[in-house]
């Protein structure tokens, strides 16, 4: 334990000997001047510091000097009282107030007392009271402000992180002090009613037990009343005057309080003049012309000084700015800067500033931190801050989406119209632009808000544009999940994993899987819209078969199947999936031209053979498409990998499954049989 822990200590230990145990007055000096200290020392951090959580110890602080004042009261009373003496500090304080009037010294104090108690202490216990409930009012609005920065790409998830900390510091800090402005005010009341004790009780065993006149009794335990009040209020004084500096700091400031106060007072110079000019006239009244003259000659000479200096700094200021901008665009880290890709962007023309624009109504980057939220329980990823900005060379009504600095797709919108998905069956009565839903690539149009109901009422699906780009925004996402996960990403999961299942964590990374390696596992999942927010599951099972093969492919393949419940979920509805199965003759040929390599394996069939199961396994998936059901394709697990990479790049979007992924209570029902010649 350090020596500052131990003085903290000691100092506690020491307020409750002076509770107990009498000092001598010798002491008591040495105490009242520590505390008088303390107080001063207080007083000038709380002026110094620019925000209120520099200063974070305060309420605590607080409360230990109040526990302090009140035990040196305890300890001066008691010698007062019973020695009629309190040590060298109370006597000279005493009798250099009152100055041989008790009556004069009394009412001094009183005037202290009612300074501190009405003016100085009742107004920071309501400053503190208001700052705490308008901090906690504020909460959700800056949390939701930070979210939205974080979207626009205006700042980090690190930044966005350590803001959302300062403001809870700032939530708890104004609680506390709400809560030890009251110390402040109860050690102002227990002022008051020890120094009647003192003058009450001191005159009755003045004249009872000591013997002594009325008179004489009052000088003396009047004189040490009042020392004892003011050795006891001044630094009560001093910190109530903190604690009210420290909770009526402003978060613009932009500094501590004496530049603050030097800035913003003297920031207008004209102002000075004309304070100036009026101290004069005040000279031509009965008020002393000398005294007038000199002070208004002082604002004036002030005001003339700091007009020059606004001027000498202005050109310089201007040159340095200019040199700062040509040095910065010369650095290397600047151009290093410019060659930066973000991973998400989505860029749009001018035409459609209001979707992101709060003062015209625009929720996009609300939309975007939902839409960041709903993918991250959904496919188990933290999606990276989508910067969102306007593009003049973009068309007015365009927008685009780039993953990694790649246009993955662009679309088009009209803020003033609805987008009308058709039912299946179009109505001539229903006008409007046609277009194509760009999520999904249906057939619809844009109408006007007039037709908006009629639409509904024909069984169109009628969306708002701001709806629409966020579904595409989604769905784009989605489907380039894998290219968002690079190694860093993973290594964030796997850290995440790490707190939860450290011995799982260590059995299959670094060794014997790298980093690399899992986000190969991973990436193979989420690219084929397979959730990895189970990730236990997938760990358990790489653990299990990764000492057997390091082949990535493979090892993705076994995740798969021991995710069988939530791929069957996915796929599955009422119990029933609709498939097209592999013939037995399409399975053999697949199995025996798979090839073995030390790189991992792949399927090594003639083109024409591929061209052959393709187009079969295209016009099963056309008549299931005519009755408008969702294509999966059921083979056996020792192919499905291959055929999934056959279909990737005919039909990407074909779902292919292995019996080993769908439940045991699923019923299969096969629509369509894929056979070649």
């Amino acid at each position: 334990m350090g020596f500052r822990d131990l003085s903290v200590i000691f100092g506690v230990i020491l307020i409750i000997v002076m509770l107990v145990i009498p000092l001598p007055g010798v002491i008591l000096s040495v105490f009242i001047l520590i505390n008088i200290s303390l107080a001063l020392l207080v007083i000038l951090v709380a002026m110094n510091t620019e925000e209120p959580l520099q200063f974070s110890i305060f309420p605590s602080l607080i409360l230990l000097l109040t526990l302090f004042r009140l035990g040196l009261n305890v300890s001066t009373t008691r010698s007062i009282l019973s020695e009629a003496n309190a040590g060298g500090v109370i006597d000279a304080f005493g009798n250099f107030v009152i100055g041989g009037s008790p009556l004069v010294g009394f009412v001094i104090f009183a005037i202290l007392v009612i300074i501190q108690f009405l003016v100085i202490t009742k107004g920071s216990e309501r400053v503190s009271e208001v700052a705490a409930r308008f901090t906690l009012d504020a909460m959700p609005g800056k949390q939701m402000s930070i979210d939205a920065d974080l979207n626009a790409g205006l700042i980090t998830e690190q930044q966005a992180k350590e803001r959302r900390e300062k403001i809870e510091n700032e939530s708890d800090f104004h609680g506390a002090m709400d809560g030890a402005s009251k110390f402040v005010k109860g050690d102002a009341i227990a002022g008051i009613v020890i120094v009647l004790i003192n003058i009450i009780f001191g005159l009755i065993i003045g004249m009872t037990q000591n013997g002594l006149g009325f008179q004489e009794a009052i000088n003396t335990y009047m004189r040490l009343t009042v020392g004892d009040g003011l050795v006891s209020q001044i630094p009560a004084l001093l910190i109530s005057t903190a604690t009210g500096i420290v909770v009526t700091r402003v978060v613009t400031s932009e500094g501590n309080l004496s530049k603050d106060v030097t800035t913003q007072l003297f920031r207008y110079p004209n102002m000075m003049y004309i304070a100036g000019a009026t101290i004069f006239l005040l000279g031509l009244t009965p008020i002393p012309f000398l005294v007038t003259t000199a002070i208004a000659a002082v604002l004036i000479g002030g005001g003339y000084w700091l007009s020059r200096e606004a001027k000498r700094l202005e050109a310089p200021e201007v040159v340095e700015e200019e040199e700062v901008e040509s040095s910065e665009m010369k650095s290397p880290e600047n151009v290093v800067n410019l060659i930066s890709t973000d991973p998400i962007e989505f860029e749009f023309g001018y035409g459609l500033i209001p979707l992101a624009d709060t003062s015209q109504g625009g929720d996009l980057l609300d939309r975007v931190v939902m839409i960041r939220r709903q993918l991250a329980i959904e496919l188990g990823l933290v999606i990276p801050v989508v910067r969102i900005r306007d593009n003049i060379q973009l068309n007015p009504n365009e927008y685009r989406l780039k993953i990694k600095g790649n246009e993955v797709a662009r679309g088009e919108l009209l803020l003033d119209h609805y987008l009308a998905m058709s039912p299946g069956m179009d109505d001539d009565s229903i006008e409007g632009i046609d277009t194509e839903e760009p999520a999904f690539g249906l057939p619809a149009k844009w109408i006007t808000e007039e037709m908006k109901d009629e639409a509904e009422l024909f069984g169109y699906t009628v969306v708002d544009p701001p709806s629409v780009v966020s579904t595409h925004i989604t769905e784009l996402i989605k489907k380039h999940a894998y290219q968002l996960l690079g190694r860093q990403e993973t290594k964030q999961l796997i850290d995440h994993l790490q707190e939860t299942h450290p011995i799982l964590v260590e059995e299959v990374t670094p060794e014997p899987l790298s980093v690399g390696e899992v986000q190969k596992i991973l990436a193979k999942l989420l690219r084929e819209n397979v959730s990895v927010k189970n990730l236990p599951v997938i760990f358990e099972t790489v653990a299990d078969f990764a000492k057997m093969t390091n082949d990535t492919e493979l090892l993705g393949e076994y995740a798969r199947q021991a995710l069988s419940s939530q791929i069957t979920n996915q796929y599955v509805q009422n119990g029933l999936v609709k498939v097209i199965t592999l013939g037995g003759k399409v399975e053999k040929t697949i199995a025996e031209h798979v090839q073995q390599t030390e790189h991992g394996s792949f399927l090594s069939l003639d083109p024409e053979s591929q061209q052959s199961i393709v187009q079969s396994i295209g016009e099963q998936i056309e008549q299931l498409s005519l009755r408008e059901e969702t294509p999966i394709v059921l083979c056996s697990p020792a192919i499905r990998m291959y055929v999934k990479q056959l279909l990737n790049r005919y039909m990407p979007q074909v779902v292919v499954l292995s019996y080993n992924e769908l439940e045991p209570t699923v019923e299969v029902q096969s629509v369509g049989v894929v056979n070649v010649a």
